[in-house]
């Protein structure tokens, strides 16, 4: 009887010894860090929007409907629902999808048009003006100016940039600025990377400031249906 409890002992200081766990844990993320990494080079071929169509459907916005904000979203979503098959995207072209966005101190409203795990395209802005932090994603970020102006500047710029309608600011992965929309500034934002790990910034200030419960769960709802539209698609 002995024996078989110091067996036993010895097996369970085996299986929770402390070393055995911290290697473990080492291979696990090792494993995740190679993984995630491989996927980082390979994550373009999931890209479906391009960067030059949407500064060309952004200057055709402006053309078509100068002074109609609207007018402008409405022949966004016309122009995209023509140009992708709904066989190979999603696009939400329900307009009235609007909700807040409070981000980096920073408050405006957006409407989402397509979200996927490697690309979101949003139209937000707000009648009022805002600025904050841009936040620091792992994603490249087209801001496509339609109406008003957009200021930013980085640490040891001693002039801003200017965005105007037209303009398109582009923010690399891994670049942060503070910004500033002066009152009655819309644009259209296009982001590719990795979408999921932007979203606890997008969020975070409902638990840190506004406590706005019901603006989450609108969020999370309309985000999470396209993208489950898009991967049901195999639209990644």
């Amino acid at each position: 009887m002995a024996s078989s409890k110091s067996g036993f002992t010895t097996l369970v200081s085996k299986k929770y010894d402390p070393l055995t766990k911290w290697v473990t844990r080492a291979i696990v993320l090792l494993i995740a860090f190679t993984t995630f990494s491989w996927l980082d080079t390979i994550k373009d071929r999931w890209y479906v929007f391009d960067p030059v169509h949407l500064h060309e459907l952004q200057l055709s916005a402006l053309a078509t409907s100068p002074n109609n904000t609207a007018g402008m979203i409405s022949h966004i979503i016309t122009n995209l629902t023509a140009t992708y098959p709904s066989t190979r995207l999603s696009i939400n072209s329900n307009t009235s999808e609007w909700v807040f966005n409070n981000a980096g101190g920073a408050m405006g409203a957006m409407y989402i048009i397509h979200a996927s795990i490697t690309e979101y395209l949003i139209i937000f802005g707000t009648p009022l003006g805002t600025e904050g932090h841009s936040g620091l994603h792992p994603a490249d970020d087209y801001f496509h100016i339609l109406v008003g102006e957009q200021w930013a500047f980085q640490p040891g710029a001693l002039e801003m940039e200017r965005y105007r309608p037209g303009d398109v600011h582009l923010m690399r992965r891994g670049v942060a600025k503070q910004y500033k929309m002066h009152e009655g500034c819309w644009a259209m934002e296009y982001a590719r990377g990795w979408i999921p790990f932007m979203m606890p910034f997008g969020l975070a200030d409902t638990f840190t400031s506004t406590l706005d419960i019901p603006t989450l769960y609108r969020t999370i709802r309309i985000t999470a249906r396209e993208m489950g539209k898009n991967l049901l698609l195999g639209k990644i």
